[in-house]
């Protein structure tokens, strides 16, 4: 596991498992709240051959680095870089990557599906996204982690409600090439691109911390926090 520690929110991580992450007010919280979504994680993982055991308590979790948050973190979004995420990836190890990805996404839309229809709760201040806002949040998000990769969208038209699926698309291309090293370090203003391992890790984090948001508001147990 990893911490990403701000002045007010913590982040914790798991290295090996891209999406299963979870903040608090403090490191003990953030922990706490990594093994309360445990099981929720195994059941989006559910199905891909992927195994994935849920631990029970905080105290089983090896915490390997920690890293110094910024005001991205304090405002609910992680934004600091694991160490690990600088590694190679072996062809099996990608492909699981991408398996843990593509799962993620599958709970976004499934989130989706069961959430039309309902009233969706909102939080004390009467904040929250409606479908139709949350998933252009979502494909904005990922158009961001596809530039950042040094990736691009082919110039086609595309019906709107096909988006999602081409971003996907577009997205696992460039993780692949950028890992087998078809896309350069650095853009051509000279900023420094995302790791495959990296871009892969904040995607999983923000498509499934919005479809478990969606999953909440449409049972009711949403109360407004990330």
């Amino acid at each position: 596991m990893y911490l990403e520690v701000g002045g007010s929110r913590v982040f914790a991580g798991a290295l090996q498992w891209p999406g299963w992450c979870r903040s608090g007010r403090g490191q003990h919280e953030a922990l706490e709240a990594l093994i309360e979504a445990g099981p929720r994680y195994a059941k989006v993982l559910a199905g891909t051959k992927i195994a994935f055991r849920s631990p029970k308590q905080a105290s089983m979790l090896d915490v390997v680095e920690k890293l110094k948050g910024n005001s991205s973190t304090d405002f609910g979004t992680p934004g600091r870089v694991p160490s690990a995420d600088s590694k190679p990836m072996s062809p099996a190890e990608l492909r699981k990557q991408l398996r843990i990805i593509r799962a993620c996404w599958k709970a976004f839309d499934v989130a989706v599906k069961r959430a039309e229809g309902r009233k969706l709760a909102t939080g004390p201040r009467g904040g929250g996204r409606d479908i139709a806002r949350m998933t252009k949040h979502v494909l904005e998000g990922e158009y961001g982690i596809l530039n950042s990769l040094g990736g691009r969208l082919k110039a086609e038209e595309h019906d709107e409600s096909q988006m999602l699926k081409v971003m996907h698309d577009a997205l696992v291309e460039a993780v692949q090439m950028r890992e087998a090293g078809e896309l350069p370090d650095r853009g051509p203003r000279g900023g420094v691109r995302w790791t495959a391992r990296y871009a892969i890790r904040q995607a999983a984090w923000h498509v499934l911390d919005h479809a478990w948001e969606l999953e909440d508001r449409a049972s009711g147990l949403w109360k407004g926090q990330g």
